[in-house]
């Protein structure tokens, strides 16, 4: 990991408390929200707006501006006002990354209000940290970085997310979810929302059929799926799956299709690694309580079934398929994929990996 790296984890535990901060009503002058994953900058934004001021003071004394519509010196101009109604004026720029002559905005920053909670929600990419702006909001506020999880990482927290909504969520409930919709915590926080207020009341846990039900994914013809035949070598399967997805490519882009294979394969690599030292090596092989964490198996059940898959795969074959899956996960890009769709590509694809 590079110095200076932000991890899911560690975003996802300074998410957490920095919302116990903001509901207890310990707000800082200014909240510098940045990074690429914008679920926890809108989660902030909005937990900030709805606490710091009752609904009465936020007409006098709330203000939103927009990056595109806006710029530094204004910002910094609205945030040196005094509350009209209350001790505090909350100002939140949006779309940041926009802002005209953002470095403006440093000459506030460096001596923020006691009486403004300035909230920059900076998406897509983090401020520069060379620049003064950033280092005066760290110095005089709260710098939070917004990382996305990595695919491995997603099934950890979103099992934790649905029990965090007084739920609990079945192993292949969660596989099913990540493989339709990858890493996308806001989509997965929207899909799960429609869902817990469609569930009969009495409802404790989540499962294939209610996720087939109220969010529509198919539990006979989808990533996960196509998934298990691909691994399973079971070509007439694969094939088959694949053309139903290949009639819903928005729901099933290709992009997110080889990303869930890359995830299958990766773990079938580390099963054979592990087996590969254990016999050549005389390492030993970790029990199962061990292996559930290194890959994200999701049950004991699931962890046996992998087990048993990775048996089928020499590490040799899963190389040249891992190298398959980069080289289509470009295509589904754009480059150099001849114009071909989605659903010509993946059946190219498999075809590929069958005959490795």
């Amino acid at each position: 990991m590079a110095k200076g790296t932000i991890r899911f984890s560690d975003c996802e535990a300074e998410f957490r408390r920095l919302c116990a901060e903001i509901d207890a009503g310990r707000f800082a002058p200014v909240y510098l929200l940045m990074g690429e994953e914008p679920y926890f900058i809108d989660a902030l934004c909005e937990r900030i707006a709805s606490t710091v001021l009752t609904e009465a003071e936020r007409s006098f004394d709330q203000i939103v501006l927009y990056g595109r519509d806006s710029d530094g010196g204004t910002v910094a101009s609205y945030c040196r006002q005094m509350p009209m109604a209350g001790n505090r004026e909350v100002i939140i720029v949006k779309e940041a990354q926009r802002l005209d002559k953002i470095e403006k905005l440093a000459s506030y920053t460096s001596a923020p209000l006691a009486s403004t909670v300035l909230v920059i929600c900076h998406k897509e990419k983090n401020a520069d940290k060379r620049l003064q702006l950033y280092k005066s909001c760290k110095a005089n506020g709260v710098v939070f970085e917004s990382v996305r999880p990595r695919d491995y990482e997603i099934k950890g927290w979103l099992g934790g997310f649905v029990r965090a909504k007084g739920l609990e969520i079945a192993p292949s409930s969660v596989e099913l979810l990540v493989s339709h919709i990858g890493t996308d915590i806001s989509r997965i926080d929207n899909e799960l929302t429609k869902l817990t207020v469609s569930l009969p009341a009495g409802t404790k846990r989540i499962t294939d059929d209610d996720i087939q039900q109220y969010i529509g994914i198919s539990k006979e013809f989808n990533n996960l799926e196509l998934c298990k035949a691909v691994t399973e070598r079971d070509v007439k399967r694969a094939l088959e799956i694949a053309d139903r997805l290949s009639q819903n490519p928005k729901e099933y882009p290709l992009l997110l299709t080889v990303s869930a294979l890359f995830g299958s394969f990766r773990e079938i690599f580390i099963v054979n690694y592990l087996t590969w030292q254990s016999r050549r090596r005389g390492a030993a092989f970790p029990p199962d309580s061990e292996l559930l964490g290194l890959v994200k198996a999701g049950s004991p059940a699931m962890l046996q079934r992998l087990k048993a898959v990775a048996a089928k795969w020499d590490n040799r074959k899963v190389f040249g398929v891992l190298g398959l899956l980069r080289e289509y996960d470009a295509k589904s890009k754009g480059v150099d994929s001849g114009g071909a769709s989605d659903g010509e590509l993946l059946r190219e694809l498999l075809l590929k990996i069958f005959t490795l």
